[in-house]
């Protein structure tokens, strides 16, 4: 059996070796290192990909979420609702620009952000939404938009987590991850879904009055050159970074279906363990369909529910099977984000499966016997 590993980027690597060396050799040729050829048509692919009109490439997710609220004119003070159960990056940039984050409860089954926890936090300061699209599918954006309209609210889409993923509305309408609110942001880290092999990000909109506001934010905000017209950050997706990303976009939904296919596998695996809660997609329930398209799996989340999943991480590493827990602290008992206006009674979810949950590997290249291997691991420790 090969080497389990959490993410195999070497072996996709191989399957787009070829085209990545040639793109980077030519790059190097011509020495067109930032806002490249390269650039500019990842830009267009991956506008087309995702029917949306503007994509602004930029150096990373982080740096995209903050461009977003920054191209938005949200001021110091105004408040900022997102998930308590999520990576740092969301909050965190809520906070460099000095607004003041609202972190919510999420939905036991999905682990995205609770409609009527957001719902109770607004208040007259509320002036946006960040729904994080965890694990690789949409929070409930018929909601959350129905919500931002009738509060006159932004809505910001976290997407690093479901590029590819699609959103199917209430009246059967689809639409990619990221381009339902005002903006949405990603993230190219390597390990992602479309990662590239370095850091990259991008910001999506079909405004095309922000989609200007962000092209000039990302470059200092300069529109001509050594011509400051907004205040802006130096943000930029590098041409090597763009030529792999343009690499992996016309696979992108072959990986998705590939990382779909390993966790039908999972699921089957797992079914029927009392001790074990497999993911929930909102399109298909407890099970995946052959059809699915609202999850794109960037992470196999479970739930071990019966106190044993600290002692499953050491398990598995004893097993050389790798695994993560995300995520192990709320964002509200975090030391840089303690605040006495939060109550511990309004995340009884959040702080339920930061001692449940457990994610595995999930990655393309993940066979019949690596699965086999881990699930059974899994399944004997956990009842055992």
């Amino acid at each position: 059996m090969k080497k389990i590993q959490m993410v195999d980027l070497g072996g996709q690597y191989e399957g787009i070796k070829e085209q990545v060396n040639s793109a980077i050799a030519t790059i190097m040729e011509t020495s067109a290192f930032i806002n490249g050829p390269e650039v500019k048509s990842f830009q267009s692919e991956l506008e087309a990909y995702l029917s949306v009109k503007h994509v602004i490439p930029c150096a990373n997710g982080t740096d995209a979420l903050q461009i977003a609220m920054m191209g938005l004119g949200l001021e110091p003070g105004d408040e900022v609702i997102t998930a308590d159960f999520t990576f740092a990056a969301t909050v965190e940039v809520i906070a460099l620009l000095q607004l003041t984050p609202v972190l919510v409860d999420v939905e036991p089954d999905t682990f995205n952000i609770d409609i009527a926890a957001v719902e109770k936090a607004i208040t007259p300061k509320t002036k946006a939404i960040v729904p994080v699209h965890l694990f690789g599918q949409c929070a409930n954006m018929d909601a959350i938009m129905q919500l931002a309209e009738q509060h006159n609210l932004y809505v910001i889409e976290d997407n690093a987590q479901a590029i590819g993923a699609d959103y199917t509305f209430n009246n059967g309408k689809k639409q990619k991850a990221g381009t339902i609110g005002h903006v949405g942001a990603t993230s190219f880290f390597p390990s992602k879904n479309l990662g590239a092999y370095g850091d990259g990000g991008a910001i999506f909109t079909n405004d095309d009055e922000l989609a200007h506001t962000l092209r000039g934010i990302v470059n200092h905000g300069m529109y001509e050159r050594y011509h400051h017209d907004v205040v802006g950050v130096n943000s930029r997706l590098d041409s090597i970074q763009a030529a792999v990303l343009r690499a992996k976009l016309p696979k992108l939904d072959q990986y998705c279906n590939r990382r779909r296919q390993a966790a039908r596998s999972y699921n089957s695996a797992f079914r029927e363990q009392a001790n074990i809660i497999t993911p929930r997609t909102t399109q298909c329930g407890e099970e995946i369909c052959d059809t699915c398209t609202c999850h794109v799996f960037h992470q196999y989340t479970l739930r071990i529910t019966n106190g044993k999943r600290d002692a499953l991480v050491k398990h598995l590493a004893e097993k050389d099977i790798p695994c993560g827990v995300y995520y192990p602290i709320p964002l509200h008992k975090q030391k840089a984000y303690v605040d006495e206006r939060y109550n511990e009674a309004d995340f009884p979810v959040t702080n339920q499966l930061v001692k449940e949950v457990i994610s595995l590997p999930m990655h393309t290249e993940l066979d019949g016997e690596q699965i086999d291997f881990i699930t059974k691991t899994v399944v004997d420790f956990v009842n055992g």
